[in-house]
């Protein structure tokens, strides 16, 4: 298996998969075409008040096409009982979860950088 792009560079095709195993909830949006996967989302959750999307990735050549938000349409519906519903993501990504719906909020994060 090749290395799928995007976030998806760190890891291999096991490791992703694990990922979304481990998931309360996920989505996968393939290529009907050639089978290929071309953009994933995930959900983790306390499975009564809080829901949290800590991954939408869509390949860069399928990025524009509605596949993101496609994406967010299908896992907002799975996790429509969660009060809230949060997303961390980065200043360049905030135009597109607004548009969805998304406020801004303030949050801090902590990254584990190697």
């Amino acid at each position: 298996y090749k290395i799928i792009r995007v976030i998806w560079c760190m890891y291999n095709l096991k490791v992703l998969l694990k990922i979304l195993k481990n998931s309360f909830a996920a989505e996968i949006a393939f290529n009907t075409k050639n089978d290929k996967v071309v953009g994933f989302v995930n959900a983790l959750s306390d499975g009564i008040l809080y829901a949290f999307i800590p991954l939408l990735e869509v390949l860069p050549e399928y990025q524009g096409k509605g596949i993101g938000k496609e994406l967010i349409k299908r896992i907002e519906k799975r996790l429509k009982r969660f009060y809230a519903l949060d997303i961390v993501c980065d200043d360049k990504m905030a135009v597109f979860y607004h548009k969805l719906g998304y406020f801004k909020l303030n949050g801090m994060v902590k990254r584990n950088y190697k």
